[in-house]
């Protein structure tokens, strides 16, 4: 086979013909001799420089410009042919086509190559072989079969031959194969779904490398094979097609990715020829004949190596610049990510080429680009080169340039190219450790409270990086006062504590463990930790201060829970994970460890810091998380912990503290272990010890009622009670009716006497007590007696709160709003089908309670906040705005669960453009569930709110003269609500037909019913602008049903519109044109004035016919007939 470098003439007429022009491209910025700083100025990206390089042909743009009986799809506009001239070349003939196509081979002779690739039934290798030996018989058929292969590749179902080849250039055939497209579809086998084509641009891919590596040795420097295949790849490139464009680049850089492999056996080859001759040449240094046709014979092989080598960098120098550098902007996102992607495997495989700012210019220009996926492969590119020290340090002029954007791309808006961009900062840092500034660093170190966990993980690599890399000599000496060694990771968790106190974000600790938990053994070591806390520091040492001991306390307790539960905080991941085996292996481990450790120094924790009630509050919580099997071996610790628990209620007021120590008590004891009993004797002490204070401070408060620390003392008796109630039954203990009759009883009529406190804890204690007497009746299932006490017991109760809804202190109302509706829930209709004894426990709501809820709902959740700038305002307004969503997630809850009709949530969802900000989710959620339940009720409360939010405005705008205009904003809002509301619906209008069907009526019947306008006589119905409400959901409507409502609406009206069409009676114009749809004709004009009537029973109209009035529901279903 011919040898030897390709013909340079060959690429230079191509290189022409790519400008369209005699002139040859411009390459000076490509030489290797430009300094980078040089390059770098001349192009700079902005947004439209990435999606500018050419049109396409699938792409909404070409399509609108095609003449309407032009060409096919698919057809170049006029644009110069990306062969070039031509070279003399006769333009193509339809007809010389034709006449050429009668020629082609058949289908099995010119597809088999693209059919056995996309089938993968075969080996690629044997494949290739089999194509190498039809090239060696007849090399221009064998060149057919590879270009007939990329055409087929791109789906395009038209063929070769070689009078096509004798005849056309590459261009013009490219031209004519435009029309064989499939004209229904855009798709083509690169973009395809399903495994089959998934397949296949996989065996694409290896199937080009197969075939580089197969001819390595000879015939890719036969000047024709790369020649032909590299002309036709550039003219394809070159494509207004997309699908021609995508192949080709696809195939054009696993071609190059091909060549640099190639590139790189040569190099090797190369060297090792090299090393054989020096060793040669030392060895005979007589240099006798044969030694001398040894010699001779390694510098022949020496000098083809080189003129191979010299061959391959010449085609990959062309095909970047012919191919690599048009399509790395192109507007189709993949074909730019093709492009990132295949050029930093070059720069990885071949450095001494590629490694170089003209080719690594083209990769940071690009990290601005718009969609996420092409920034991820620039990323992708360079992490593995930076991941090299050696290479990494060759990059240093392009760190320093690109280095602001590729920090900046650590808050990207997706999220794995986040990752990627922290892993990459990370291994900047590693290998250019000045190049990061501070400033730098501190926008990657905010991310460990990123809400994506992968980002945050990431984030916590670069802290430990950075900030808590081990170092055992900074350690060797430091111990305690009492001599005991430090850990490694000690002056780790006091940078730890430092940069969680300065990061000022001190209630997301459990953000920073998660962060740090799982690549960082610090966040494990409980015995640095608590070492920390109970030892006295030594001579070399600090004493931690009070923040920094409430720091670790917190952080600590945060890395206990994650370690034993291995739940992530709220809004990263699920919480409820599956596990794999591995992981509950080194959960158990960690668990018991933890046990182990804290069950002996969590008592001296406790009794160190018992008296502050933020540190106690996180310690109690550790019990909670500790394998209860360790309890049964360590009794006497236990005693201990419980006697301090126990110790810790007694001195503190604080509701944080007495909750977690009820829910400590309530986790220890468990029946399945044996020192059950002890944990139920300390609790029934506990309990004792209160019920009895409780009783001493009544016994003073009735003798001194007014008295401020009588009062105080009965506060906090009935706290800890109301507490303890939560986790515990205090049912034994009789408390309820000297709390209810004492308190909650008496709250309505003593007034400002009453303790406030005292009955708002009362009203909790009493609530939990109907829940225990609840739990025991229904595990019981035969206490009917009992049931009707516990019976008594709600309806009083619930007598006694509802009274106190209008009640002059909000934190009376409020509690009792919670009470309410709670127990509703509760003791709803559910309670029949349990069992005998709670069938006589449902307590069903009457009208007064749930217009008293309205009301709250009203005036205690739906009002405007005060703006207010400070940061404590609007911390404030945060606890606000969380207290407000309880409240209205409690009503709603009685919406979805049934237990209040469903059309008292219209007081609800009327609000849901104007408070979308605050519960627009909660809202959201409602209006679904209510749609479950009922499609023709939920349309029917949608149009009780309209209507509600109409009358309101009715009202305030009286001297309003754009009211129900476009210039009034609040009507306008009302239009909003109702488009919101149509589309809630969905896109099924079959389904909803009924639904839609009665807001229309209801709507139509609101507008009519009021016929007199008290300040127009002769004018219109005052809610006829109701009408263009009830407009956004006509295109709801099917067909027959808008004929339908039409039928219905002329029931109010005659069918004749009124004479003069003003603005007054625009609404109703506007209305039935949507019912119509031209349908029917436009009536006759008639004279102005009222041209309706007022529906009367068993009335009749001018006509004579009889119109009888029917009730709701047989209108209903004459709608849906």
């Amino acid at each position: 086979m011919p040898r030897g470098r390709p013909r340079t003439r060959v690429y230079n007429d191509v290189e022409r013909s790519r400008d369209g022009t005699g002139e040859p491209m411009d390459t000076s910025s490509y030489h290797s001799d430009v300094s980078y700083s040089e390059n770098l100025t001349d192009y700079v990206p902005d947004a439209s420089t990435i999606n500018d390089d050419s049109n396409d042909t699938y792409d909404e743009d070409y399509r609108n410009t095609r003449k309407p009986r032009g060409r096919p799809r698919g057809r170049p506009r006029g644009r110069p042919s990306s062969g070039g001239g031509g070279g003399g070349r006769q333009s193509i003939n339809r007809q010389d086509l034709d006449q050429l196509n009668q020629n082609r081979p058949t289908l099995e002779e010119t597809d088999s190559l693209y059919e056995t690739v996309r089938q993968g039934r075969s080996v690629l290798q044997s494949v290739v072989d089999e194509w190498i030996e039809i090239y060696r018989q007849d090399r221009e058929n064998g060149i057919i079969h590879l270009m007939q292969f990329f055409i087929r590749s791109s789906g395009c179902k038209g063929k070769i031959t070689t009078q096509m080849r004798q005849v056309y250039d590459n261009a013009q055939i490219i031209r004519a194969l435009v029309d064989e497209f499939d004209e229904e579809s855009g798709d083509y086998p690169l973009i395809m779904n399903g495994p089959q084509w998934k397949k296949f641009r996989s065996n694409f891919c290896e199937f080009i490398h197969t075939l580089i590596r197969q001819c390595q040795y000879s015939i890719i420097y036969d000047q024709f094979l790369m020649e032909n295949l590299i002309s036709l790849l550039i003219g394809l490139s070159d494509s207004q097609v997309r699908a021609f464009r995508h192949t080709a680049t696809l195939g054009s850089m696993k071609l190059m990715t091909a060549l640099v492999d190639v590139a790189l056996t040569l190099s090797i080859n190369l060297d090792n020829t090299q090393r054989q001759y020096d060793a040669e040449r030392q060895k005979n240094a007589n240099m006798n004949k044969r030694s001398s046709e040894r010699l001779d014979m390694l510098m022949t092989k020496r000098k083809e190596l080189d003129d191979n080598n010299e061959d391959i960098k010449t085609m990959l120098g062309y095909l970047f610049k012919s191919i690599f550098v048009h399509r790395y902007r192109d507007t189709f996102p993949e074909i730019r990510s093709i492009c990132m992607y295949e050029i930093g495997i070059w720069m990885k495989r071949l450095p001494g080429i590629f490694l170089d700012d003209s080719y690594l210019k083209y990769v940071g220009w690009t990290l601005h680009d718009k969609v996420g996926d092409v920034r991820l492969k620039c990323l992708n590119s360079l992490l593995p080169l930076y991941e090299s020290e050696e290479i990494s340090k060759k990059m240093e002029l392009f760190t320093n340039k690109f280095k602001d954007r590729i920090v900046s791309m650590t808050l990207d808006k997706e999220p794995e190219v986040a990752v990627m961009a922290v892993k990459l900062a990370i291994n900047i840092h590693k290998h250019h450790p000045d190049v990061l500034s501070d400033k730098d660093c501190e926008h990657v170190y905010e991310l460990v409270y990123a809400t994506n966990r992968s980002v945050a993980q990431a984030a916590g690599e670069f802290l430990n990086e950075r900030l808590f890399q081990v170092d055992e000599n900074a350690t060797i000496n430091l111990r305690t006062r009492r001599g005991k060694k430090r850990s490694i990771h000690t002056l780790l968790i006091r940078d730890l504590i430092q940069f969680y106190i300065e990061s000022e974000l001190h209630e997301h600790g459990a953000y920073l463990v998660d962060s740090l938990i799982e690549s960082h053994p610090m966040m494990k070591d409980w015995e640095c930790m608590t070492d920390l806390l109970i030892e006295e520091p030594g001579p070399e040492e600090e004493a931690l201060d009070d923040r920094q001991e409430t720091s670790l306390i917190e952080i600590m307790v945060c890395a206990i829970k994650q370690a034993s539960t291995c739940d992530s905080p709220v809004g990263r991941g699920p919480q409820r994970k599956q596990l794999t085996s591995k992981e509950q292996k080194t959960l158990q481990e960690d668990r018991m460890k933890i046990s182990e450790h804290f069950i002996q120094v969590l008592p001296m924790l406790l009794n160190k810091y018992k008296t502050d009630p933020e540190k106690v509050s996180n310690l109690l919580t550790i019990p909670q998380y500790l394998d209860l099997n360790v309890f049964s071996k360590q009794k006497d610790q236990l005693e201990n912990l419980l006697r301090l628990i126990n110790e810790i209620v007694d001195i503190h007021s604080d509701k944080e503290v007495l909750e977690v120590s009820a829910k400590t008590f309530e986790y220890l004891y468990d029946e399945n272990f044996s020192f059950s009993k002890n944990v139920n004797i300390y609790k029934g002490t506990l309990i004792d010890t209160i019920c009895s204070k409780y009783k001493d401070a009544i016994e003073r408060y009735n003798q001194n009622p007014s008295g401020d620390e009588e009062k105080l003392m009965v506060n906090l008796q009935l706290k800890k009670i109301s507490v303890l109630y939560a986790c515990h039954d205090l049912t034994s203990w009789n408390l309820w009716d000297d709390i209810f009759e004492r308190w909650i009883k008496t709250a309505n009529h003593e007034g400002e006497y009453i303790p406030i406190m005292a009955v708002k804890f009362s009203i909790i204690s009493c609530h939990m007590s109907l829940v225990w007497e609840l739990h025991h009746l229904s595990q019981s299932r035969q206490q009917v007696d009992r049931a009707l006490i516990v019976k008594n017991k709600l309806n009083n109760f619930m007598h006694e709160i509802r009274s106190l809804l209008n009640h002059n202190s909000l934190d009376l109302e409020e509690e009792a709003y919670i009470s309410i509706c709670d127990l509703l829930i509760i003791f709803s209709r559910h309670l029949e089908q349990e069992s005998p004894a709670t069938a006589h426990l449902v307590y069903k709501p009457d009208v007064l309670i749930i217009k008293q809820l309205e009301n709250f709902i009203a005036t205690r959740v739906f009002v405007d906040n005060d703006d207010e700038s400070s940061v404590n305002s609007r911390k404030s307004n945060i606890e606000i705005l969380h207290k407000r969503r309880h409240f209205l997630a409690g009503y709603c809850k009685l919406i979805v669960y049934n237990v209040i009709p469903i059309k008292h949530a219209a007081c609800v969802i009327k609000h849901y453009v104007k408070f979308y900000n605050d519960y627009g989710d909660i809202i959201k959620h409602t209006l679904g569930k209510i749609r479950e339940i009922n499609k023709v009720l939920c349309a029917k409360t949608m149009a009780t709110a309209l209507i509600s939010v109409f009358m309101d405005l009715r009202n305030e705008c009286s001297n309003n003269l754009n009211a129900f205009t476009k210039q009034d904003e609040n009507f306008q809002s009302l239009k909003e609500l109702a488009k919101r509301f149509a589309l809630s619906f969905g896109l099924d209008n079959m389904k909803n037909r009924d639904a839609i069907a009665a807001l229309h009526r209801e709507g139509i019947h609101f507008t009519f019913n009021t016929l007199e306008n008290p300040e127009n006589p002769l004018g219109p119905p005052p809610n006829l602008p109701f009408l263009e409400i009830i407009i956004e959901f006509s295109n709801k409507l099917i067909k027959i049903d808008k004929k339908t409502v039409l039928s219905y609406l002329d029931r109010y009206i005659k069918t004749a519109l009124p004479g003069v069409h003003n603005d007054e009676w625009q609404p109703l114009i506007s209305y039935r044109a949507s019912l119509q749809h031209n349908e029917f004709e436009v009536p006759l004009n008639r004279q102005p004035g009222r041209q309706y009537n007022k529906t009367k029973k068993h009335g009749r109209d001018d006509d004579g016919e009889e119109i009888e009035g029917e009730d709701d529901e047989q209108e209903d279903v004459e709608m849906v007939e």
